[in-house]
């Protein structure tokens, strides 16, 4: 199944600044910050890879019940086995 490209920005665009995020936590480990400090970042950098992998899988099941006989469609197992990969 591919991808609706206009969904995909913003997933883009969220992972762009998790990248941005995970450069200051490696910054803040090299830097001898503070324990608390450096696992919130880490915390933050990810739930936001979180909310980029749901946006993807939200999408394919979007795509699913649009278009349910498209044999390019993920079925509903495999979707299941992704989300489940997230948790």
């Amino acid at each position: 199944m591919e991808l609706d490209a206009n969904e995909m920005g913003k997933v883009v665009n969220r992972l762009k600044r998790a990248q941005g995020q995970l450069a200051g936590v490696v910054r803040m480990l090299e830097d001898g910050r503070d324990c608390e400090d450096v696992v919130t970042q880490l915390s933050a950098v990810s739930k936001a890879l979180d909310r980029a992998g749901f946006a993807i899988i939200a999408s394919g099941m979007r795509q699913c019940l649009a278009e349910p006989d498209d044999e390019s469609t993920l079925d509903v197992d495999r979707l299941q086995k992704l989300f489940l990969s997230l948790a």
